[in-house]
């Protein structure tokens, strides 16, 4: 089974979502393994500059970034950050629209330096993970601009 070491960016009330995109793409024989910060594998940290070294670390370990995006994704500061420091390591940074998040407003600092959105569809995000789809969808799969459309690449 192929199996790609990712980093999934979410807000934590969104957290039974990295298990369905885990079961959606293992039904497809494609494993994810994940270095966030889930409720499998909490952290009780309260130093700031802990935090951001432990989350900066599990990025870097990571091939790819996927974030989880839902209705309340775009509020979280800590996902902003996540992304940010994605793409300060050049990592390939994927938005995935949670099954059913129709309403959703995608975070500020992903429509800077995002690489593909794609709604909840296997063979897309798969492809979206592995940079063969750079795909701006909306939650349903159609066509969606991107606000800044540029090509990222590392020094």
């Amino acid at each position: 089974m192929p199996s790609r070491n990712v980093f999934i960016s979410h807000h934590g009330k969104d957290d039974e979502h990295i298990d369905e995109l885990k079961s959606l793409l293992s039904k497809s024989g494609y494993a994810l393994k994940n270095s966030s910060i889930d409720s499998t594998k909490p952290n009780e940290a309260s130093n700031p500059e802990y935090i951001c070294q432990l989350l900066r670390d599990r990025i870097a370990w990571a091939k790819s970034f996927v974030v989880l995006i839902g209705p309340q994704t775009h509020e979280r500061d800590w996902v902003s950050w996540e992304i940010e420091q994605a793409a300060k390591q050049g990592k390939r940074i994927v938005g995935i629209y949670i099954r059913g998040a129709t309403d959703s407003v995608i975070p500020e600092n992903f429509e800077k330096f995002g690489d593909a959105l794609v709604g909840w569809n296997t063979d897309v995000i798969i492809g979206a993970i592995e940079g063969r789809v750079r795909n701006w969808e909306t939650p349903d799969g159609t066509e969606r601009n991107a606000k800044w459309i540029e090509q990222r690449g590392t020094c």
